[in-house]
């Protein structure tokens, strides 16, 4: 029998243009027994240092692993969110990394979280592409598989905050894909300043030539009221839906998902996750079995960061830590909680942590790779956590509950 949720929930996903509020839906899943809570900070044997540098804050990593099933690129600021942006390669899925590799000058003077994506051109050529927001989004471009790239370059007389938050190929046509991203008023034009009270949009742009040029940026959605942020996407296991997941900044809600029918002609209103998925910048892979883990940064509505490493003070265990959710696509689709809540990392500084990359190597094996405050009193470095989901299943089998008291699926004001 199909619950009345996931029944409003199906509509919504089938009929984009019906408006199903959440207040209307009634709460799902906070009573599923099989909810587990998966603890891999201890287990220092999965932890590889990426980079750590002493006195010097390093943070939001970006990861690309190549065809080859075993290359894997990294770039992250030297800095809160900005600053040169470091590169490093990884030749054996992040069992090892490379020093710091030699970059272009311009790549000094990026201002934003750097972001990294693998494209191919209507004629098949493969190139990669990194961006680097603000005013105007400047794109760097490597056609020999990151082995040199070029300078950063505007690519067009707009701006944005984590620039571009992801990139999706779409079906519409060889080289076609779409970014998303968003603002909070200050970037997106020259000149252009916050509105008060503060809106936050989320944009869209698109190329039709394997990413070396972008469209005017559309606006998906825009509010005062939750600040919607971060895109993440995934698509469908059978590719016809493009699911995204965001941030909700404002701190007033759960983190929210939109979805797509008509690769991103049109999306659904935005609608409340499971408390078990809010959180922060969501990167999300599937397994070999189909099933999804997602990683983000812990941060409920609702929730303080213990005092204590390893204590909890939210109502999830993740609170401001590595947090991860595996789960199915059709959990997304009915908003319910999902298989496990994972805490991959124990961040000691309150919320300051993890901007994910999420890999899957040809054995299945996930390569996440993050930056924390995994050090008491130190600055934070980026870290690469290995793991396979038969091995979360294994765990599985000694680990807690998660206590169906303490969290609900949709957030309340």
């Amino acid at each position: 029998m199909i619950t009345l949720k996931a029944f409003l929930s199906r509509l919504l996903i089938l009929c984009p243009f019906v408006c199903v509020h959440s207040d209307f839906l009634p709460e799902v899943g906070a009573d599923e027994a099989g909810l587990k809570f998966i603890d891999l900070a201890g287990q220092a044997f999965r932890q590889v240092v990426v980079d750590r540098e002493e006195g010097q804050y390093l943070g939001h990593p970006t990861t690309q692993l190549l065809e080859d099933g075993k290359t894997l690129l990294c770039v992250y600021p030297k800095g809160h969110g900005r600053g040169g942006i470091v590169y490093k390669r990884s030749p054996d899925g992040g069992k090892t990394w490379s020093e710091r590799l030699p970059t272009p000058k311009s790549w000094e003077t990026s201002l934003e979280v750097p972001t990294l994506y693998r494209v191919v051109d209507p004629e098949g050529k493969k190139r990669l592409i990194m961006f680097s927001g603000l005013y105007p989004i400047r794109m760097a471009v490597s056609e020999d598989d990151g082995a040199t790239w070029s300078e950063l370059e505007p690519i067009g007389d707009f701006g944005g905050i984590v620039a571009m938050g992801c990139v999706i190929p779409l079906k519409t046509g060889p080289g076609h894909y779409l970014a998303l991203f968003h603002d909070d008023g200050r970037f997106i034009r020259e000149g252009s300043k916050k509105e008060d009270p503060q809106v936050m949009t989320l944009y869209q742009s698109r190329s039709e030539d394997g990413g070396l040029t972008w469209g005017q940026p559309e606006t998906i959605f825009a509010s005062s009221e939750i600040h919607l942020c971060e895109p993440g996407f995934v698509r469908s296991p059978d590719g016809k839906q493009i699911a995204v997941m965001l941030r909700e900044n404002a701190r007033r809600k759960n983190s929210h998902i939109i979805f797509s029918n008509d690769e991103g002609q049109t999306w659904t209103e935005p609608r409340e996750m499971p408390l078990t998925l809010t959180g922060d910048r969501h990167t999300g892979a599937y397994g070999p079995d189909g099933r999804l883990f997602v990683s983000f940064r812990g941060r409920t509505p609702s929730g303080t960061k213990a005092e204590t490493p390893g204590d909890m003070a939210g109502p999830l265990p993740t609170e401001g830590d590595w947090a991860g959710w595996v789960g199915t696509y059709e959990d997304l689709v009915n908003g319910t909680p999902g298989q496990y809540v994972v805490r991959v990392m124990d961040n000691r500084n309150g919320w300051d942590t993890t901007y994910p990359g999420v890999e899957v190597l040809l054995d299945g094996t996930f390569v996440t790779t993050t930056y924390g405050h995994w050090t008491l009193g130190a600055e934070p470095y980026v870290v690469c956590v290995r793991f396979s989901l038969a091995e979360l299943d294994a765990l599985a089998g000694q680990a807690p509950a998660v206590d169906a008291a303490s969290i609900s699926a949709v957030g309340k004001e």
